[in-house]
């Protein structure tokens, strides 16, 4: 098993804040489908003030490219990320139209 640390920051809005954490208390079944069916087995998402941490654990069959692709193709997933834009920005560090971006593990107890 894989995991993959990613931050990204919301829009420092309270009211946004609060609809964004709504809405993912009861995320739409086809993103949870489309989730569970590229090889993500396990999924946490943490928030201080507008900054949010996922962790992300991942079978063998998992590929940051063919959950893109199975993502672009999927309709509902393009209207759940639309959607999100509304209460997300994206890092300083992000490239163009990059969400999520890859955190560097810098210490491990193990």
């Amino acid at each position: 098993m894989k995991r993959y640390c990613l931050a990204l920051d919301l829009v420092n809005d309270p009211v946004l804040i609060a609809e964004y954490e709504a809405y993912h208390r009861e995320i739409w079944p086809e993103i949870r489908k489309s989730i569970v069916d590229s090889g993500i087995t396990n999924m946490e998402i943490y928030r201080i003030m507008d900054r949010l941490f996922m962790i992300m654990e991942v079978n063998e069959s998992f590929s940051f490219d063919a959950k893109g692709a199975a993502d672009a193709a999927n309709p509902k997933v393009q209207e759940w990320e639309k959607l999100m834009w509304k209460y997300q920005q994206a890092l300083p560090v992000a490239k163009p139209g990059e969400k999520w971006v890859m955190m560097d593990r810098i210490f491990s107890l193990q």
